[in-house]
């Protein structure tokens, strides 16, 4: 039970920091990607490997521009950051 409050608690966090100007979303954008495969990980322990697939299917999907971003630091890239 402890679960699924932890992951709607994390859905209105995430939800807060997309309605933040984009200068102020890194710090809080980058503990929920850290938080994230957490929870996924402790969903498929809990409920199954399904589940925890879809949940990376939904991090993936909503995460998307700063994983590309830090795939593209990892090549040795300088991508361009908006303002």
């Amino acid at each position: 039970m402890v679960l699924i409050w932890c992951a709607i608690a994390w859905v209105f966090a995430s939800a807060a920091v997309a309605m933040l100007p984009m200068r102020r979303q890194y710090f809080p954008g980058i503990v929920l990607l850290l938080a994230a495969p957490v929870l996924i990980i402790m969903a498929g322990v809990q409920f199954g490997w399904i589940y925890a697939l879809l949940g990376l299917a939904a991090f993936v999907s909503m995460f998307r521009n700063p994983l590309r971003y830090i795939a593209a630091r990892l090549r040795g890239e300088t991508p361009e950051i908006p303002e």
